[in-house]
């Protein structure tokens, strides 16, 4: 029974609308764990209890079992913690952000090697200037083998090996940037 405590007015607990809003928040929570690799169930802050329904859930392929069995892990995470609930929640937006940056870095890469492959000397140039421990004579060499390559029409040997080491590099900057201003900050 709902109901309004007569002194202040306010009600003694949510309205229908807002459980069901919570519900089907904690369902679609339900959705993505089940859509994750094992290895990624793993890395999150499930408790060990909720592990086996999610097993099962994504054991299930018929569609109305799996809606039903679906349903039956939303169930059991309701009756977990709002502080549980909203730490997997935490950690899944956390693991997006890392993917949209890893993919965001795949795209810088994958640009830097088309405009070495174009521009040739003056993109050189340019990333040397941006990544000044970038080996010259590997890079240009590089570059000069994936125009051969292209002009031969062989496997992109080069062309691979090009963006793996841009990469590189891309990996090895982001890699020193905390550390540097962690240095910085100390010193000061």
């Amino acid at each position: 029974m709902r109901g309004r405590d007569p002194e202040t007015g306010e009600f003694y607990s949510p309205s229908r609308t807002q459980q069901r809003v919570e519900a089907l928040e904690v369902r679609s929570l339900a959705e993505k764990l089940v859509a994750l690799p094992p290895a990624q169930l793993l890395r999150l802050p499930i408790p060990e209890s909720l592990l086996p329904h999610i097993h099962e859930t994504q054991r299930i392929t018929s569609h109305i079992a799996h809606k039903r069995q679906l349903q039956y892990l939303a169930k059991q995470m309701r009756r977990e913690d709002d502080e549980v609930l909203q730490a997997i929640h935490d950690a899944l937006d956390e693991g997006g952000e890392m993917a949209r940056r890893e993919a965001a870095q795949l795209h810088q890469a994958e640009r830097w090697r088309e405009r070495l492959l174009d521009d040739g000397d003056a993109a050189l140039a340019e990333l040397l200037d941006e990544f000044p421990t970038a080996d010259r004579q590997k890079l240009r060499q590089l570059v000069r083998n994936a125009h051969d390559e292209r002009a031969k029409n062989k496997p992109p040997r080069a062309f691979r090996e090009l963006f793996r080491e841009v990469r590189a590099l891309l990996l090895s900057s982001e890699d020193e940037t905390p550390d540097g201003s962690e240095e910085s900050d100390d010193e000061t």
